[in-house]
């Protein structure tokens, strides 16, 4: 595959376009208008500048990605790709017009895959322009830093385009684990329900912020706390995704923490807009309780 397509020049989007761009790949970066696509790639040169001073790359290979990003304003520019990334909103229904609109510029052979960490690939199939070449691909935040994507099939979903998917995501550097399509696939069917079950114990004040993060850094040998984590991702976001996983398996289990609700009542989401577990708009983050 030469030209990768990636619709939403949000956070995940930008992430996977500079990874494409990085492994030799020419990309279109497309969101709901011009001006949004071009802050995603001054986003993208940015992240580089800082790779730059930390001479992780050269300026010469930081250009030279930069230089194989060019953000669009209509999907007929990505008529020619040969995967077509969405990387919208984790929301069904933002997905499904997305997935309408690029009936008319799919080309004949291209797959178009879906970013999604919990929806159904089978159900958003129905509004693809062919589900045989529908398929899931869920990157993992940082995109450029996480080593890891799944590719999720869906039923419709051909043999050939899970070979060729699963190829694309080698090409891009990534290990690539095969998951079916059932709810949060496989890292965020185990994962998401963990941190929403660290936002329980922060509930029922078993421990604080900072220990119960300390608890899982130091104990369970992982890179960030539940809490700390649950900012990165976006308490919204992580809301959405339980509610998912209750609405579709009907398995109280998957009921969403009361102060995870809470937290998302009051608009405090995480590091996106600067309060959640932790206040960001200081020079370092402050637990927040």
């Amino acid at each position: 595959m030469k030209i990768v397509g990636v619709i939403g020049a949000g956070q995940m989007g930008v992430g996977i376009a500079q990874t494409a761009a990085q492994t030799g790949h020419s990309v279109r970066l497309s969101d709901i208008s011009l001006e949004l696509a071009e802050k995603g790639k001054a986003g993208i040169g940015k992240s580089l500048a800082r790779l730059v001073a930390k001479e992780k790359l050269s300026e010469d290979q930081a250009q030279a990605i930069l230089a194989a990003i060019t953000p669009v304003g209509e999907l007929a520019a990505m008529a020619e790709a040969d995967i077509i990334i969405e990387a919208a909103t984790e929301r069904e229904e933002v997905k499904l017009k997305i997935f309408e609109s690029t009936a008319s510029i799919l080309a004949p052979s291209a797959i178009l895959a879906t970013n999604t960490s919990s929806l159904s690939i089978t159900r958003m199939s129905r509004s693809a322009p062919d589900q045989s070449r529908f398929i899931g691909m869920h990157f993992f935040n940082p995109v450029p830093v996480m080593p890891l994507v799944e590719v999720i099939p869906g039923l419709a979903t051909s043999d050939d385009i899970t070979i060729r998917t699963k190829a694309f995501g080698e090409k891009l550097g990534k290990t690539v684990v095969l998951a079916q399509d059932d709810p949060g696939f496989v890292v965020n069917r185990i994962f998401v329900p963990f941190i929403n079950e660290a936002i329980f114990v922060l509930g029922n004040s078993t421990g604080s912020i900072v220990d119960i993060d300390a608890g899982v850094k130091l104990g369970l040998a992982h890179p960030m706390g539940p809490l700390e984590l649950a900012d990165f991702i976006g308490l919204d976001t992580l809301y959405e995704i339980m509610m998912v996983y209750l609405r579709t398996t009907g398995d109280s289990k998957y009921r969403p923490a009361p102060l995870l609700q809470k937290y998302v009542e009051a608009g405090w989401f995480g590091r996106k807009n600067g309060r959640g577990f932790y206040d960001y708009s200081g020079g370092k983050p402050v637990p927040t309780r």
